[in-house]
């Protein structure tokens, strides 16, 4: 069914905006001079996102009522499915999918975008999962509106269950036993072609049609899992297959493993024995575009930690800006990878500026407030590994600037009289981050938020967390609470006076 292409400057509509893809979409198509509407049942879950103020978001539900919503958008993008939310989970589907269909033909919408999942429906072994997606297609599919149907392999940024399931197994498992799924083929997909390939959709003669849509290779898991851990510069993971696993025992496994619940581990896992490879129309062929191969994407993926500010604050250092492939604000909280933190909050009687001063005056000859012996241990451990342990202070006593080095730490960040960031040097199996956030409490008073966070490498990372705990029960504390006492004391002001 051809239908007329929709230009720039078109109202459209996003469902499942607050999902890794949908999140994406949104910035894409407002790069691309659309307008954007957003249904929504939680609006506050997209109140960070960089778009927020620059759309319009009406919360509802794609199997409720949907006229507003409706009201005068000229395409919509169906983004959303409900997983192992429920037992009849897949009938839900078909039922709101029919709902959506039928109030986009009711408000005139002229097209429909829809992302699925690959697999050969001819087979009789198409699991429950992706047998799913190709049925709310087809029921999308079955009203007036022109529909365009996308059927994706694993997409390739952080966000997607099944490749955060992938890089979670491999940072975590030096060695794993799979079942033999770990052979099956797949052509995964950068998110960042998806997302040429979903506003390419709204002008391109491609309705009446399904695309599917894989990155330029084949792989096995097997292949996929290996060169992950390359670009994740992980030791070679040892991978053996066995018979006897089953989907339900691998996704109990799954869930001590990784932060994915069971309850949606299961289906994924499941549709892990079906090859999902192009085999039919590709999109790469109707909407070309330079396709990115599995080891960029993935690299696109990782990223550079900037910040630890929050888990999903990534940047890509070699594009000058966010990746498409980063986490965003939107993504679950699992993604970008394990966020291990300690946060400590503390009231203050001095004045935002005294707490910003004593902050300023940490580390060298100042100390760390508590458990001294155990930052002199920290330090004489690294040394002993070749680190930079403690030895280089800092190069004033009283001032920090971005860069400066504090004992085996330096300032990665700092907003005067707000932020302290520092980022740890000394050696670890991992990147550790200490902050101070500093606000006024508006009675002349301040509030300080103080915040370690800890990306571990793979299960040396968690491992060293968890014999590190006990101590930071000690350190942390003790750390904020100096920091309160020296500036509630006036020492901050005054290089030199008494501790």
């Amino acid at each position: 069914m051809s239908a007329p292409p929709i230009p720039s400057g078109s109202l459209v509509l996003v469902t499942g905006a607050s999902g890794y893809v949908g999140g994406r979409l949104v910035t894409t198509l407002l790069e691309r001079g659309y307008r954007v509407r957003c249904l929504l049942r939680t609006p506050a879950k997209v109140a960070a996102a960089p778009w927020f103020g620059r759309v319009e978001v009406v919360q509802g539900d794609v199997g409720g009522d949907l006229a507003g919503a409706m009201r005068g958008v000229d395409a919509a993008y169906y983004l959303v499915h409900s997983i192992g939310a429920t037992a009849d989970w897949a009938e839900h589907d078909r039922a709101v999918a029919r709902n959506f269909r039928e109030a986009a033909a009711a408000a005139g919408v002229r097209r429909i975008v829809y992302l699925g999942g690959l697999g050969d429906r001819s087979t009789s072994s198409l699991s429950e999962h992706l047998a799913s997606r190709q049925e709310v297609g087809a029921e999308l599919a079955g009203g007036g509106v022109p529909v365009v149907e996308l059927r994706a392999a694993v997409i390739i940024g952080s966000g997607s269950a099944s490749f955060e399931m992938l890089r979670y197994l491999v940072e975590v498992l030096p060695a794993m036993v799979t079942p033999k799924w770990v052979d099956t083929r797949c052509q995964p997909v950068a998110i960042r072609n998806v997302l040429h390939y979903l506003a390419e959709s709204l002008t391109a003669d491609v309705t009446g049609t399904v695309l599917d849509v894989g990155g330029p290779e084949v792989l096995t898991y097997r292949q996929m899992m290996e060169q992950y851990a390359q670009e994740a510069g992980l030791r070679k993971r040892l991978i053996v297959r066995v018979p006897f696993l089953t989907p339900r025992l691998s996704s109990h496994w799954i869930g001590l493993v990784t932060p994915i619940p069971p309850a949606l581990a299961k289906p994924l896992i499941e549709s892990l024995v079906n090859d999902v490879v192009v085999t039919g129309r590709a999109a790469a062929d109707a909407m070309p575009t330079e396709q990115l191969t599995y080891r960029e994407a993935v690299r696109l993926a990782l990223g550079r930690s900037r910040a630890g500010r929050v888990p999903t604050s990534w940047a890509m250092a070699e594009l000058g800006g966010r990746a498409p492939a980063a986490p965003q604000p939107t993504d679950p909280s699992w993604a970008g990878g394990t966020v291990l933190s300690d946060r400590r909050e503390r009231a203050s009687s001095a004045s935002a500026e005294a707490v910003w001063r004593t902050v300023c005056r940490i580390g060298g000859d100042t100390g760390w407030y508590a458990g001294g012996w155990m930052w002199w241990l920290r330090g004489i451990a690294d040394t002993l590994m070749g680190g930079v342990g403690m030895r280089r202070g800092r190069l004033h006593p009283d001032r920090l600037s971005v860069g400066d080095p504090v004992d085996f730490w330096r300032v990665e960040a700092l907003e005067p009289s707000r932020l302290v960031r520092l980022r740890a040097e000394m050696r670890l199996p991992g990147d550790a981050w200490l902050q101070w956030e500093v606000a006024d409490d508006g009675a002349g008073g301040s509030t300080i938020v103080q915040t370690a966070r800890f990306h571990p490498r793979g299960l040396l990372g968690r491992v060293y967390w968890l014999l590190v705990a006990p101590f930071h029960g000690f350190v942390f504390p003790g750390l904020v609470r100096g920091i309160c006492r020296d500036a509630e004391a006036g020492t901050a002001f005054v290089h030199g006076s008494a501790r």
